[in-house]
């Protein structure tokens, strides 16, 4: 049973940043693709970023490119979502997600994704 858990979500203002972790205990995160995907009230799970087993390669979704960036820390078993110039738009609950392979091709589709955090929350709002 994987056992990851979502944290760093909260209140910001527009242009404001937040990190978002995914910490993992009882296996070696670094072994798996994740994917942070939101869902916002009424929406879809909507894919937002993914890397590689090992970090090497990384996906972004074109609503947040330029201003998201995803990486691990292997030291510490967590991926991280670091958001740079948040829009309300980006309000959403987040979930990071893990499969066994990084695939380019449907890194944005929740379904290849058999395990799932609990969510975060996360607010844009003036």
């Amino acid at each position: 049973q994987f056992q990851f858990v979502e944290s760093g979500g909260g209140l910001v203002q527009p242009g404001g940043s937040l990190r978002l972790s995914c910490a993992a205990s009882g296996f070696t995160l670094d072994n798996y693709a994740v994917g942070w995907f939101r869902q916002a009230p009424g929406k879809e799970h909507e894919g937002v970023s993914c890397i590689s087993n090992g970090g090497g390669r990384t996906s972004y979704a074109d609503s947040v490119k330029g201003r998201f960036t995803i990486s691990r820390d292997n030291a510490k078993n967590t991926v991280y979502l670091q958001m740079n110039s948040l829009k309300p738009e980006d309000t959403a609950v987040y979930y990071c997600a893990i499969r066994s392979r990084y695939s380019s091709s449907s890194c944005f589709n929740p379904r290849p994704y058999p395990s799932w955090g609990q969510g975060t929350q996360v607010t844009v709002s003036s």
